[in-house]
């Protein structure tokens, strides 16, 4: 069965198989040059005032060029699309195939029962599934350490300067890459379960999965664990986003892009308030002509003498792999609580 199991797998496996060598074969010619653009950048070996501005330089180096940046790019989109393409090719015909050309008449009245014949499909394809995708977060991890190593040491400015945490980097790198692998093709699978046809069970895969994978960042992963909370004076920020309106500057909005003293943290939500911890955006207004008159920094200063402080909420960079391994085991319960579904569908409904 398990030999079977891999025959009728062949043609994905060859496709998988060569879309990851085109990938390893992308990444391994421009790799090195990567690696030597980031060792004569002179980050190695840095003294710590000076490795924020020679990270910048280098992640702007990039920016500027192009090429790396299109890459780093389009390495995190297709590692975000393999577990949607794997549930839609491989999970949602396992089942629904069957039934629309009616070979499961003869499959499920062999000597094999209904429960050995899914659960050696379910492995094949689910274990599958897993190692390309976590095969491509591998390599796209390779590729890009000098760009993770140039965002850790404080470098901004440019599309590439994404933490950890961010949405696109924490959902394809460490092993999160694999319960999405897994929760995708378990959920085609229970789609072509439901509705044993093939096209419309892809359809469903498609508009469920997409939908877990918006809500997760924004609404489940942020609350996985409470969050930390924080008020400090707006001069201590490194690194801010001051928006100002209103007639002659009368209002502002002001926003921390990091947190002194820890960095790496993922900042849930930030803004400023008043001497009485309330939240304000109006400007104090002995500020509203140094607004124009001598840049942020002068703002910055007057906020402070009039008692405006940031108010920050934010998960602590510690927490990383609490995380990844929280949201991992998340996918993967799902996706083992919908191959049970399959098993007991198709052994009491299906004919």
């Amino acid at each position: 069965m398990i030999r079977l199991s891999l025959l009728q797998f062949r043609v994905q496996a060859i496709t998988a198989t060569a879309a990851l060598a085109a990938f390893a074969v992308l990444l391994a010619a421009t790799g090195p040059h990567l690696a030597s653009l980031y060792a004569a950048s002179g980050i190695r070996g840095c003294q710590p005032a000076a490795c924020e501005h020679l990270a910048s330089n280098f992640l702007q180096q990039l920016y500027t060029a192009g090429t790396y940046w299109v890459l780093y790019l389009l390495g995190v989109m297709l590692i975000l699309l393999t577990p949607a393409v794997i549930g839609l090719f491989w999970g949602a015909p396992l089942i629904a195939r069957e039934q629309e050309t009616g070979t499961s008449a003869l499959a499920w009245s062999q000597s094999i029962t209904r429960t050995r014949w899914l659960a050696v499909k379910l492995t094949v394809g689910g274990l599958g599934a897993m190692a390309v995708t976590e095969a491509m977060s591998l390599m796209q991890a390779w590729w890009a350490a000098p760009i993770g190593r140039a965002v850790g040491l404080g470098g901004g400015g440019t599309n590439l300067a994404m933490g950890r945490f961010s949405s696109l980097v924490f959902a394809t790198h460490g092993i999160t890459p694999l319960g999405y692998a897994a929760f995708a093709f378990t959920l085609g699978v229970t789609a072509g379960a439901l509705i044993q046809r093939t096209v419309p069970a892809m359809a469903v895969t498609l508009a469920i999965f997409a939908a877990v994978q918006i809500a997760m960042p924004l609404w489940i992963r942020p609350n996985l664990f409470p969050a930390r909370h924080t008020v400090i004076a707006v001069t201590a920020l490194d690194s801010i986003s001051l928006q100002q309106g209103g007639l002659n500057g009368s209002q502002f909005n002001l926003g921390a892009l990091n947190l002194p003293g820890q960095p790496g943290a993922w900042l849930l939500s930030s803004g400023a308030v008043n001497a009485a911890g309330q939240a304000t955006s109006t400007t104090p207004a002995a500020c509203t002509a140094q607004s124009y008159e001598n840049g942020t920094p002068a703002v910055m200063a007057c906020l402070a003498s009039h008692g405006i402080r940031e108010a920050i909420t934010y998960q602590p960079a510690s927490r990383y792999w609490a995380f990844q391994w929280t949201e991992t085991g998340i996918y993967l319960a799902v996706a083992l609580a919908l191959a049970g579904y399959c098993f007991r569908r198709l052994n009491r409904r299906l004919s």
